[in-house]
């Protein structure tokens, strides 16, 4: 039975074959990938040859899609982004011969890796800036387009200030710290990614882990002097505990800001420790975006919802309390900005 059928298809695509005028089918030894079908010579569908297997690999695809949107996500710093690469990847991946393929697992984050490099390189020469063009008011708006508790989750498993610096390296650096300092892909692999030998792309990684990791400008000890005050001051804005903010404020305290951080007409100061706090806890709506990050080497918080930075506060300590807040939401002022992540 089987022989007769084999013949009937072929004799089906050589009438084909003429009745077109020389069209030609590729033949791959072993097993058919161009055709969906297999069909009688009198039309007749026999059965299907490929859909089994689409349905294998798309099984396999998913279970390993999780891992994928995490690779991306880091990449690119943006869910639908991450998401966009990742279903570039499975239409890659379903173009693509796979039979000598032994670890789909492995070659999986290279090809997302791939993707996700060449929508970097694009947004850079597009000239896009990672930041909101237009910060929202001081302390007070959300950011509609996602489910908040999406946000936190996503913000918990990166890290904010993790997000914001990655921004600032150029696409290639980026790749090579993500895969490398994230998800432990070698270096070798890194090189083929970015077309590059491996000692320059572990040079990449090493230059974007230096620009990550910061230089502080101040000695440590003071350094962990200013952090005390400064995460003292977000858990208690977080938890609107008005008392806790009263006692790390300086009772003389003054908070300025600048234009795009308050609404049109209103004071961009304020003095006194009770009015610092009061507005702080208007804060606690926006406090679990926001996150402890080195601003210019000294300890400051950054507001960034779904990793894009809105609100930079700058503070200065004095014997253990907060004398001085600069509030900046203007999208060229927080370019300037050294940025980096604690290493803790």
């Amino acid at each position: 039975m089987g022989t007769v059928v084999a013949q009937r298809a072929i004799t089906w695509f050589q009438e084909k074959e003429a009745e077109l005028g020389g069209w030609s089918w590729k033949r791959t030894p072993g097993h058919i990938r161009q055709v969906s079908f297999v069909y009688y010579n009198d039309g007749t569908k026999l059965m299907d040859v490929t859909d089994n297997d689409e349905k294998r690999l798309a099984e396999r695809f998913e279970a390993h899609r999780a891992h994928l949107r995490a690779v991306a996500y880091r990449m690119l710093g943006s869910l639908s982004e991450a998401n966009d690469a990742v279903q570039e990847g499975w239409l890659r991946l379903s173009r693509s011969d796979t039979s000598g393929v032994e670890n789909l697992g492995g070659w999986l984050p290279v090809v997302i890796a791939r993707v996700c490099l060449d929508m970097l390189r694009s947004r850079k020469a597009r000239h896009e800036d990672p930041l909101d063009a237009h910060a929202p008011k001081w302390m007070v708006n959300h950011q509609d387009g996602m489910d908040p508790e999406q946000e936190v989750l996503l913000a918990d498993s990166v890290g904010l200030a993790l997000l914001v610096v990655l921004n600032t390296l150029a696409p290639a650096e980026r790749l090579a710290f993500v895969l490398h300092d994230m998800f432990a892909v070698p270096f070798e692999q890194i090189a083929s990614i970015v077309g590059r030998s491996p000692a320059a792309a572990r040079q990449l990684a090493s230059r974007a882990r230096r620009q990550v990791r910061g230089v502080a400008t101040i000695p440590d000890a003071e350094l962990a002097r200013q952090r005390k005050a400064v995460d003292a001051f977000l858990t208690a804005a977080r938890g609107g505990d008005f008392d806790a903010l009263l006692a790390v404020l300086d009772p003389d305290v003054v908070v300025r800001a600048d234009r795009a951080a308050v609404p049109p007409g209103e004071s961009r100061e304020i003095h006194g420790a009770q009015a610092v706090a009061e507005q702080a806890l208007v804060f606690s709506r926006r406090a679990r975006f926001a996150q402890t990050a080195l601003v210019n080497g000294a300890v400051g918080i950054i507001v960034a919802p779904r990793g894009r930075l809105l609100t930079v506060m700058i503070f200065t300590v004095k014997r253990g309390k907060i004398v001085e807040i600069d509030v900046l939401a203007d999208s060229a002022r927080l370019r300037r900005l050294d940025l980096a992540v604690f290493d803790d």
